[in-house]
């Protein structure tokens, strides 16, 4: 493993560590601090749709300046959008700061999947499995320390030391990018952001269309699973946090080994498991009414990870040669922007019951699996 594959492990951990102990329970900080489920929704829509803006400049940005520079601009905002939330403890100074610190995930994708393309040659989904893998560390744990932030200090100043400390874990990856990681220079042709629309091929089209309707199945539900959890079946955030810590050690159990196989395989069957067991979640969530019946749904959404990896980098495998970050966001954007809007309706179909909005989810999910079964290609 070269430098900028180091710096970018080193990275992913210390920033995902600071990002991940709030993430989880930010519903339920901004229901303390007298937002409403409206507000829940709205967020978690922000979130898809600052996913959907981010990744296209992010991926231009990307070809343009080179991923080292790209990462460190970004590690920035992150850090910009932290301190407004440590300032100012309300959910509107939350949803400012959020434009910031959630444009590290959604801006950094496109830079990290070019640095793993360059990085490892003819294995692009080991490479993209690695940083899944890597991702789920601070995934698995993060959530477990932040909920005992909030078991020993109470819920707000609980959340206000989580992002304190996800402050300081991004100023100690800024200096790991600076000093490890490669750099790298402008891409060799300049791509028009409308070109890069037209680089997504009739088979990307078709994995596209797919993933939007998995991801409704993901987002319709994703803001209240840890209110259906906490709030409507009574247990901890302690114990959501080892829910949440179950799912990702399962996600990193799979990673290597689907990797090994994709790589010496054809990728649609594994994108295919992942797109069964994301439609899945919902519908075993909604029937767990015990802590040993959500441990299996965790696991089960802990097995939605088995082709993800896979599928980003069938996303590299089918993108132009010269623009593959901004390709990607290109997708990114084209999928994340569609599915802001589902993650609007998920508050009004909550709102109507905890079962509209699973099943409404599960059936979504059915409809992009059975499309990707048929027209899916590798």
């Amino acid at each position: 493993m070269n430098l900028s594959m180091i710096a970018m492990v080193s990275m992913v951990i210390l920033i995902g560590f600071g990002e991940r102990m709030a993430e989880r329970f930010i519903p339920l900080y901004i229901s303390a601090l007298g937002g409403s489920v409206y507000v829940i929704g709205s967020f978690n829509a922000l979130q898809n749709l600052l996913g959907a803006l981010y990744s296209l400049p992010g991926g231009y940005i990307s070809d343009r300046i080179g991923y080292k520079k790209a990462l460190m601009v970004f590690t920035v905002l992150a850090m910009v959008g932290y301190l407004i939330v440590i300032a100012i403890p309300t959910w509107q100074a939350l949803m400012i700061g959020s434009i910031f610190f959630f444009a590290w995930s959604a801006v950094s994708m496109p830079a990290i999947m070019s640095l793993v393309n360059q990085a490892m040659p003819g294995k692009q989904t080991l490479g993209v499995s690695i940083h899944s893998l890597v991702r789920r560390i601070p995934m698995a744990i993060g959530p477990v320390i932040g909920g005992l932030l909030i078991a020993s200090y109470g819920l707000t100043q609980g959340i206000t030391i989580a992002f304190t400390i996800a402050f300081i874990f991004s100023a100690i990856s800024l200096i790991v990018q600076w000093k490890l990681m490669k750099d790298t220079g402008k891409s060799a042709e300049k791509t028009s952001i409308l070109n890069l629309f037209r680089s997504i091929s009739p088979a990307l089209r078709n994995l596209l269309f797919s993933d939007i309707l998995i991801r409704f199945a993901e987002q319709i539900p994703y803001a209240f699973v840890v209110i259906w959890v906490v709030q409507n079946q009574g247990f901890t955030p302690v114990e959501f946090g080892i829910l949440t810590m179950i799912e990702m050690i399962m996600a990193a159990l799979i990673y290597i080994p689907v990797a090994f196989f994709a790589d010496k395989s054809g990728k649609k069957p594994f994108v295919l498991a992942t797109f069964i067991f994301f439609t899945l979640f919902p519908l075993v969530l909604y029937f767990s009414r015990s802590f040993n019946a959500l441990i299996f749904a965790f696991l089960i959404r802990g097995m939605k990870e088995f082709g993800e990896p896979t599928r980003k980098a069938l996303i590299m495998d089918l993108a132009p040669a010269n623009s593959k970050a901004g390709t990607f966001g290109a997708y990114y954007l084209a999928r994340d922007l569609v599915v802001s809007l589902a993650a609007f309706s998920s508050a009004f179909l909550w709102n109507i019951s905890p079962e509209t909005n699973f099943f409404v989810a599960f059936g979504c999910g059915v409809l992009g699996t059975i499309l990707f079964a048929v027209y899916g290609r590798d």
